[in-house]
């Protein structure tokens, strides 16, 4: 089954920038909506930004002013810019593909279904 294998994160100080990376371990037909979403310990999974096969893009909250999706259709990988990093922003963050519904992170931040990543570690520190 392709999975959606991530990479880029690690552990850097408040202020600092991380961009994550996310391409298909193998083929996925079509060109698709894509996401992050990303879970701090404790707590419940949370959406982070969504980008649709048109490259429209919505964020969290959260993340507006401050992370960039974007994605290379050639390369087919999709990325992640995140900027003025906080220590809230901790987490296991997971790129996710073709879940079911809208391109939007409220559905993401809900969704099983579609293609999953196994998380790349964000850390960072005060």
């Amino acid at each position: 089954q392709v999975q959606l294998v991530e990479s880029g994160g690690g552990s850097v100080q408040a202020g600092g920038s991380l961009r994550l990376s996310c391409t298909p371990s193998g083929y996925i037909p079509g060109i698709y909506c894509m996401g992050w979403s990303r879970q701090a310990p404790g707590k419940e999974r949370e959406a982070v930004a969504a980008i649709s096969s048109d490259d429209r893009s919505n964020y969290a909250e959260s993340a507006k002013g401050r992370f960039t999706i974007s994605r290379d259709k050639l390369a087919n990988t999709l990325y992640l810019q995140m900027n003025n990093l906080k220590p809230e922003d901790t987490g296991v963050y997971y790129c996710a593909a073709r879940w079911p519904g809208p391109c939007t992170v409220g559905v993401l931040g809900a969704a099983k279904q579609g293609y999953w990543g196994r998380g790349t570690q964000v850390t960072v520190s005060s």
